[in-house]
């Protein structure tokens, strides 16, 4: 019997995020040169250093255990307890390991006290949208339109794109769906039919106005884009899973993970190609030539929630960055 999925799952982030973080802004030619033909295997330093990625989903989480220990959960108490946790964490002194350029001008619209749909940065789609959102994932009892409310909400406080919002919530649930057991067989027929169900809601109590915008006429129109663009991404994994070659670079495949659909897709494909073995996936994310740490990250998130935590070597558990804040987060799930 499985046991410890949420712990497994919001280690392996960190796992495969401390396993990227020195590929990020390699190529392929670098990282072999570096590391050999099989990329980084073993975790560096004591203790191995994560990135934003990673003290981000924390903000997330922790955010999430406070809100949720006082009922109750609705966007009103969550947001401001997400804009507090964002502006500590972009105000931290750990805040050193290239955070990207959106959430930093969103934080600090967030900062000056801006309305969050004011200070989000409407264009974009980044890879911060979902890299941070495997906590939402992990939260037991929640009804649909809290988990697919909260996944967009946490999502468009930095990045507003609808794309941004419906890859985050489709990060979400493949986390959840692990959790719950789904095979992972199963997962690619699963996020079509949630794309396709989804295509025209637009969660109002929780996104508010932040679908008027010019050129947009409603919100289910906004919103629909954003699914679009995610099936398309789909289409490509679906391509590319039957002929992968577990030996070559992912992002040649599904994208290099700079935005939030192509992040999703290109950490699936890592998982799937290994979904028996997480130490493989979170591998494979991270000798990528596109964005490693948050692929690595993702692939090591949705091993986790499909394995456990007693998939990852014991060890590592005692050698990576927040290892305190990161047992009480997934105990907390637990």
């Amino acid at each position: 019997m499985v046991t410890g999925r949420a712990s497994g799952s919001i280690f392996g982030l960190a796992y495969g995020d401390a396993l990227g973080k020195p590929t990020e802004f390699l190529d392929m030619r670098r990282i072999v040169k570096r590391y050999g033909p099989d990329g980084p295997r073993e975790l560096e330093g004591a203790p191995a250093l994560v990135t934003d990625d990673t003290q981000m989903a924390l903000a997330v989480g922790e955010g999430l255990v406070y809100a949720l220990t006082h009922p109750p959960f609705t966007p009103d108490l969550v947001a401001p307890i997400w804009r507090r946790k964002f502006v500590d964490w972009a105000r931290s002194p750990d805040n050193n390991r290239a955070p990207g350029n959106t959430c930093m001008r969103a934080i600090a619209g967030l900062a000056e006290g801006h309305p969050w749909v004011k200070a989000t940065i409407q264009g974009s789609k980044g890879c911060g949208a979902n890299m941070r959102v495997t906590p939402v994932g992990l939260v037991p009892g929640l009804t649909g339109e809290e988990r697919s409310g909260a996944a967009q909400l946490q999502a468009a406080l930095t990045h507003g794109h609808p794309t941004g919002l419906a890859a985050s919530e489709l990060t979400a649930y493949v986390v959840w769906w692990l959790r719950e057991g789904m095979a992972p067989t199963e997962l690619q027929s699963a996020l079509r039919e949630h794309c396709r169900s989804q295509r025209t809601t637009y969660h109002e109590r929780w996104l508010g106005e932040l679908w008027q915008r010019p050129g947009v006429s409603t919100p289910a129109e906004f919103i629909a884009r954003g699914w679009d663009e995610c099936l398309e991404v789909l289409d490509r994994l679906d391509a590319a899973l039957p002929v992968a070659d577990r030996n070559a670079d992912p992002c040649l495949a599904t994208g290099g993970g700079w935005i939030a659909e192509e992040a999703l897709a290109t950490a699936l494909l890592c998982f799937l190609m290994f979904p028996d073995d997480p130490v493989a996936a979170i591998w494979r994310g991270a000798a990528s030539s596109g964005d490693s740490d948050s692929i690595a990250c993702l692939a090591g998130a949705f091993a986790g929630a499909y394995l456990g935590m007693d998939a990852w070597p014991a060890e590592w558990a005692t050698r990576i960055e927040y290892a305190d804040r990161l047992t009480r987060l997934g105990r907390a799930f637990d």
